[in-house]
């Protein structure tokens, strides 16, 4: 079984040697995921809420880009700087996935590299095994 790579265009990716998801199978792991704008800066600094939305997006992306789609989702792990936020960061993770309710995880950590990443997300699915 070959794996297939998928890249956002995130500028970390190759210097780190990583892929924003991986396809093996039915499976698709997507990377942790940061609010980085297309500049390579922060997007949304100080804005969980837009910040978790923001992850989200290019989440879905990858998930389409590897074939899949947000139906397939069946574990998010939310990582949050500060836990006090996780009821806007659970408001914008809903609105994604109120429907689909996979497994999920959200864990307050010390910080993330960026000091404006307010929230990093992973995604694992399993295409076709939801209805």
């Amino acid at each position: 079984m070959e794996n297939r790579k998928i890249s956002s265009g995130s500028p970390f990716e190759k210097p780190m040697g990583f892929s924003r998801a991986l396809r093996t199978g039915n499976r698709i792991l997507v990377s942790g995921t940061a609010p980085i704008a297309e500049d390579g800066s922060a997007a949304f600094p100080g804005d969980v809420y837009r910040q978790t939305r923001h992850c989200l997006q290019i989440i879905e992306k990858a998930i389409a880009a590897a074939g899949g789609q947000l139906k397939d989702v069946i574990r998010t792990r939310v990582y949050l700087t500060d836990g006090d936020t996780w009821k806007e960061a659970g408001k914008a993770h809903g609105e994604f996935f109120s429907d689909i309710r996979p497994a999920s995880t959200f864990i307050e950590v010390s910080r993330l590299i960026d000091p404006a990443w307010m929230v990093e997300i992973e995604a694992e699915c399993e295409v076709g095994s939801t209805k």
